[in-house]
C-alpha cells in the first residue's frame, strides 16, 4: 500500500514499525502526530481493544478513518489425530475434562484470545474452562500444538495453511458470517450452531482533526489503491482477505466493533487481563517527576547563593528565584509535549532536565549525570509496569 500510494501522491511514503506495549506505542503516536494529512495509520483490530483493556485511552474516535483494507476471521485449529471431528465435539470435551484444555494463538488478551473467550462466554462456559497459554503468535502456537503442548489454536485460516495442507492440524471452524472463498470446505461456527463471529482486520486512518480537504484527497486514494487489481492480487497471494470499505461503511464498523470489544474484554473470561489505564498525561507527569528531582537538586548542589547577602536581600532573592524557576519548569514540561513524540521520551526528558538543572545552578557535569540516570530509571521503571500489565496471566 505504501509503494503504492507513493506513486499515485507522488511522495514519498515511509513505513515506520512503532512496537511496542501490544500496540499502545503505534497507536500513541499515529493518534498524536501532526493533524496534517502527512501520517497515515494502519489501523488493526488491536484498536478496538486496547482501551477496554485499560492499557491506553486512544479510541477509533482519535482517528478520521480512510478506508479498510482487510479481514480475517478467527478459526479454531485441532491436531490432525485429535479426536474432535467438530466444534460440537469440542465443546462437550471441553465441558467434561477433567482438567482445563490448553489453548493459545497469542500473548493473554490478544484478538485470537478474545475470539476463543467469546466463544466460551456464548456457550455459557466459566473463564478457567480453558487455559489461555500466551505464546508470540499463531506460529509458535500452532508448533506447540503439534507437539502436543497445546489442545486447540486460534489463528486465522492463512495462518495456518501449510499445516492444514498436509494435515497436521485440523479446522474445526470458522468464525466468519459466510465460509472464506479461499477454504470453502471449512464450515462457519454459526452453521454448526453457535452464533459467533470475529476477525482481526486492518485499515488505514489518520489523526482526527485533517483539514477536510485534505483528508478528502486522502481518502480518495486510498480508496483507489485500495481496489486496485495490483492490491487484490498481493492480499491474494499472501492468503489475506480482501474486505474493503469506504470511510464512511469502516467509521461504522470501527463503532460496532467497540461495542462488540466491550462486551468480549469486560466479559468473565477476560476479566483478568484489564489494566490500570494509562492515561495521555502519563509521560508529562513522568517529566513533572523528573523536574521535582531537579528542584530538590538544586537545592543540594547550588550554584551562586544569595547566602552571603543580608537577611532581607537574601530572601528577596530566593523569592524571585523561586519564581523564575516555576517558570522554568512550567516552559520545560511544554517543551517535552512537544518534543517527545519527536525525539523520544529519553532524549527529551534528559535534555530539558539538564537544561533546567543548569538553570537551577547545578554544574553542567553533575546536571548530565543527573538528568541522564534519572530519565534512563523513569523510562525503565514506566517500561517495566507496561509490560507487566501486558504480561500474560493464566485464566485458570
Amino acid at each position: 500500500m505504501a509503494m503504492q500510494l507513493e506513486r499515485r501522491l507522488g511522495v514519498p511514503v515511509n513505513v515506520i514499525n512503532a512496537t511496542g506495549g501490544s500496540g499502545v506505542t503505534g497507536l500513541t503516536r499515529g493518534a498524536r502526530s501532526r493533524p496534517d494529512g502527512s501520517t497515515l495509520m494502519m489501523m488493526t483490530v488491536e484498536l478496538s481493544m486496547l482501551h477496554w483493556r485499560g492499557l491506553t485511552t486512544i479510541t477509533s474516535e482519535d482517528f478520521a478513518p480512510l478506508s479498510l483494507l482487510n479481514r480475517d476471521a478467527a478459526a479454531v485449529f485441532v491436531r490432525g489425530d485429535a479426536p474432535y471431528e467438530s466444534l460440537a465435539a469440542l465443546e462437550s470435551a471441553i465441558r467434561e475434562a477433567d482438567a482445563p484444555l490448553k489453548a493459545s494463538g497469542t500473548a493473554q488478551g490478544g484478538i485470537w484470545h478474545a475470539a476463543v473467550a467469546g466463544w466460551l462466554d456464548g456457550c455459557e462456559l466459566p473463564a478457567d474452562a480453558v487455559t489461555w497459554v500466551s505464546l508470540n503468535g499463531s506460529g509458535p502456537s500452532l508448533q506447540e500444538l503439534i507437539a502436543g503442548g497445546l489442545d486447540l489454536v486460534c489463528c486465522s485460516v492463512a495462518e495456518a495453511d501449510a499445516l492444514r495442507a498436509s494435515q497436521r492440524v485440523r479446522c474445526l471452524g470458522v468464525m466468519a458470517a459466510q465460509r472464506l472463498p479461499t477454504a470453502p470446505e471449512i464450515p462457519t461456527f454459526q452453521e454448526q450452531g453457535f452464533d459467533w463471529a470475529m476477525a482481526g482486520w486492518r485499515g488505514l486512518g489518520v489523526p482526527a482533526d485533517v483539514p477536510p480537504p485534505r483528508l478528502a484527497i486522502l481518502r480518495e486514494a486510498v480508496a483507489a489503491e485500495a481496489t486496485s487489481e495490483e492490491f487484490q492480487e498481493f492480499l491474494a497471494l499472501a492468503g489475506f482477505d480482501h474486505s474493503f470499505e469506504p470511510a464512511e461503511t469502516f467509521a461504522g464498523t470501527l463503532a460496532a466493533q467497540d461495542r462488540l470489544f466491550e462486551r468480549v474484554m469486560t466479559s468473565e473470561a477476560l476479566g483478568g487481563v484489564a489494566a490500570d489505564a494509562q492515561g495521555g498525561l502519563v509521560f508529562p507527569g513522568a517529566m513533572a517527576m523528573l523536574l521535582l528531582i531537579a528542584a530538590g537538586t538544586a537545592v543540594a548542589f547550588p550554584g551562586a547563593s544569595p547566602a552571603t547577602l543580608p537577611a532581607t536581600e537574601a530572601a528577596g532573592a530566593w523569592n524571585s528565584r523561586g519564581a523564575v524557576h516555576a517558570l522554568t519548569v512550567v516552559l520545560a514540561v511544554a517543551a517535552f509535549v512537544g518534543l517527545v513524540d519527536v525525539v523520544g521520551f529519553l532524549v527529551a526528558a534528559s535534555g530539558l532536565l539538564w537544561v533546567v538543572l543548569v538553570r537551577f545552578g547545578t554544574h553542567p557535569v553533575q546536571a548530565a549525570a543527573i538528568s541522564l540516570l534519572a530519565s534512563g530509571a523513569v523510562q525503565l521503571v514506566f517500561g517495566m509496569l507496561l509490560a507487566r500489565a501486558v504480561a500474560a496471566r493464566p485464566l485458570a
